[in-house]
């Protein structure tokens, strides 16, 4: 076991979307662990080491809200954009009427969660790398606020604050709540095979407002 750190985290939106669902994006009720884990990267990322998500505090209640967003349904792809770069006359560029579609979407609105994480070395460390000194840059990072990309609930547009948690205590909003299942819920995607990534799921229950992580039982 590595060692830990608990981030607070709050936004005004977030969008964790249900793969199953292709065309109206649907969130899930809370934050993925892949999602929380690509907020911890946002904030610190070094080969040498591999977040790995404990547990999520719920601590604002779940709410959800139905949106209408503009979505583009084409992509420039990399072969034209190559032609073009070798002499080619084509238009490079998406038309607005053709090409963007209004989708409803089911957001959160007001989310807050606390991220408790630790972090394991793995085999591209240097002898120079350490669990400390990766700590006690991580806690320098989050004292000052600093991260390399703003984190984002799911979606870029929605962007996700962070600080140190420094409470002992945890409350939730769902102190009162012994148990509360949400199904299936995506964990993370393997990337063993980078031809075939295979997304992994796990039955999400919260218990008085926390998902335990630990030692979770993941199905593909």
């Amino acid at each position: 076991m590595g060692m830990g750190v608990k981030v607070k985290v709050w936004g005004d939106y977030a969008l964790f979307s249900r793969p199953e669902l292709k065309v109206e994006r649907y969130s899930y009720d809370v934050i993925t662990p892949s999602a929380a884990r690509g907020i911890l990267e946002a904030i610190y990322w070094h080969p040498g080491m591999r977040w790995i998500i404990d547990r999520i505090y719920v601590k604002s209640p779940i709410q959800f809200t139905s949106v209408r967003r503009n979505e583009v349904k084409s992509k420039i792809l990399a072969s034209s954009v190559l032609q073009v770069y070798n002499g080619a006359e084509k238009p490079l560029y998406i038309s607005t009427k053709a090409d963007i579609v209004q989708r409803a979407s089911t957001l959160l609105c007001n989310v807050e969660y606390v991220i408790e994480a630790h972090f394991d070395m793995t085999e591209k460390a240097n002898e120079t790398d350490n669990p400390g000194k990766f700590k006690d840059i991580i806690m320098r990072r989050l004292k000052r606020g600093e991260c390399y990309h703003m984190p984002y609930f799911g979606c870029r547009e929605f962007p996700a604050h962070f600080c140190l948690c420094e409470e002992d205590e945890i409350k939730t909003a769902y102190d009162e709540v012994e148990e509360k299942d949400l199904g299936f819920m995506l964990y993370d995607i393997d990337y063993t095979d980078k031809e075939n990534l295979q997304p992994m799921f796990f039955r999400a229950v919260m218990k008085r407002g926390v998902l335990d992580l630990r030692d979770c039982e993941v199905v593909r």
